[in-house]
C-alpha cells in the first residue's frame, strides 16, 4: 500500500507543479500582452499619470496572480497585486508627470530668455551703427 500510495502522491505532484507552471507562463504572457497594449496607448493623450496607474495595476496584477498561484489563491493575488500596483504606479506617474510640467515650463522660460538676449543684440548693433555714422 505504502507503494502505491507514494507512487499516486508523487505522480500528484509532478502534474501540480506542472499546471504551476503553465499558470506562470499563462500569466506571464498575458502581463507581457497587456504591457505591450498599454505602452502602444500611451501617447494618444493618456497623462503620464494615467500610464503609471494602469501600466503598475497591470503589472502588478499579473505579479500577484503569479504568486498567489503559488499559495493556491490566483485571483486574490491578482486583485491585491493589482491594487498595489496601481497605487504604486499612481504615485510614481504623478511624480513623473510633475517634473515633465517643471521642465516644460523652464524651457519655455529659457526660450524666452534666448529671445531677450537677441533682441538685445539687435539694440546694441543699432546703437554701434548709430555711433559710427556720428
Amino acid at each position: 500500500m505504502n507503494g502505491w500510495s507514494s507512487v499516486s502522491s508523487s505522480n500528484v505532484l509532478r502534474r501540480a507543479r506542472g499546471n504551476f507552471r503553465n499558470g506562470i507562463t499563462v500569466m506571464g504572457a498575458l502581463s507581457l500582452v497587456m504591457a505591450l497594449v498599454l505602452a502602444g496607448c500611451g501617447p494618444q493623450g493618456m497623462s503620464t499619470t494615467t500610464e503609471g496607474t494602469l501600466g503598475g495595476g497591470v503589472l502588478g496584477g499579473g505579479t500577484g496572480a503569479i504568486v498567489g498561484a503559488a499559495v493556491g489563491h490566483p485571483l486574490a493575488g491578482a486583485a491585491i497585486g493589482g491594487a498595489l500596483g496601481a497605487g504604486t504606479g499612481y504615485v510614481v506617474g504623478s511624480s513623473l508627470q510633475s517634473q515633465e510640467v517643471s521642465s516644460q515650463q523652464q524651457q519655455g522660460q529659457i526660450q524666452n530668455q534666448q529671445q531677450q538676449i537677441e533682441s538685445q543684440r539687435r539694440q546694441i548693433q543699432q546703437l554701434q551703427q548709430e555711433q559710427q555714422t556720428e
